[in-house]
């Protein structure tokens, strides 16, 4: 496998997307992809290869995130798409560049379809004076618990969790199952970091899972196997063919961190092990999702090309414990 693989060969509507989605599925088999636009744009796709434009998710714009974008009809930035039991669940950022005056909104919708989508609000907000910054949200769902990871630059990615507890349990049993206090009690109380009736934070309390000194966002966390992997984007993004974007990746046997890269350096300590970088006609790959089916996964980016950025498509091989585009 080459280390910095092409793209999948793509037709139709490819061009244009920035910051895409992850594909999701609707029942009937269409595929639907979100990206960075005025109102959101939105693709469809019956094979994943040939993308149709589909309208926007707000056709008449969206006034509620004016607060941070000062406009009521404004780019929407790093759509993040779950479909689950029959509902399409998408997060979305609203800013400016450079800015920490930002918010995460969440949409639902049965169809996926423009004019369908509800808005559920305000999921979180930051302000300039917040550590993290309140953009590029993933939804990750581990079984029967509903997690958000997001952040940009500033203090860099961060989690919802619930408040540590550190009132002993009633029994001996946290000893025999070698727990700890936190552990424990979250299993007892099937607590969820997000409230899957409403989408939304149960506790605004946050965990860092990586930071460094220079550029990184775009968090994106999947489960495979028995590791958690968390995949960023870093360096310069939005900048043409003047881009430093890549793709980096840290694992971790606890959704919650510690997540190192394959050299065992903390990704809280700027660790990060390289998946995907400017190569060819490829440049600055970044604002990624990642998504599995039929048993494989897929790596979904945007990358540069000289009138705009276009949309890329990888698959990962994990046969070494670590992704590998191919």
């Amino acid at each position: 496998m080459s280390a910095n693989p092409n793209p999948i060969s793509l037709r139709g509507a490819y061009t244009g997307v920035h910051d895409p989605s992850a594909l999701c599925q609707r029942t009937d088999g269409t595929w639907f992809l979100f990206s960075t636009a005025v109102g959101i744009a939105i693709r469809t796709s019956k094979d994943r290869v040939t993308w149709t434009n589909a309208g926007v998710v707000w056709p008449s714009g969206a006034p509620w995130t004016s607060t941070y974008t000062g406009e009521n009809n404004a780019n929407l930035w790093a759509p993040d798409c779950t479909f689950r039991n029959g509902q399409f669940y998408l997060y979305y950022s609203a800013s400016t560049f450079g800015s920490r005056n930002s918010g995460m909104f969440l949409a639902r919708s049965t169809t996926g379809a423009q004019g369908s989508w509800t808005n559920d609000g305000l999921v979180y907000g930051s302000t300039t004076s917040s550590s993290y910054n309140a953009i590029d949200p993933n939804l990750v769902i581990d079984g029967s618990k509903w997690y958000l990871v997001f952040g940009s630059w500033s203090s860099g990615i961060a989690m919802f969790v619930q408040p540590i507890v550190t009132e002993s349990p009633p029994d001996t049993t946290l000893l025999a199952w070698s727990m700890s206090f936190e552990e424990y009690w979250e299993r007892l109380l099937m607590v969820n970091s997000i409230n899957p009736s409403t989408g939304k934070p149960s506790s605004t309390s946050l965990t860092k899972l990586a930071s460094r000194n220079n550029g990184i966002e775009a968090p994106v966390i999947i489960k495979n196997g028995s590791y958690y992997y968390l995949f960023t984007s870093w360096d310069k993004c939005c900048a043409g063919l003047s881009s430093t974007y890549n793709i980096r990746v840290g694992r971790s046997t606890n959704i919650k961190g510690t997540y190192v890269d394959q050299a065992g350096v903390n990704l809280t300590n700027g660790g990060g092990t390289l998946i995907l970088s400017t190569h060819g006609s490829v440049v600055g790959p970044g604002g990624q999702s990642v998504f599995q089916t039929g048993g494989v996964w897929y790596l979904v980016y945007h990358y540069y090309v000289s009138n705009g950025s276009n949309l890329g498509i990888n698959r990962l091989d994990f046969s070494s414990g670590w992704p590998s585009p191919y």
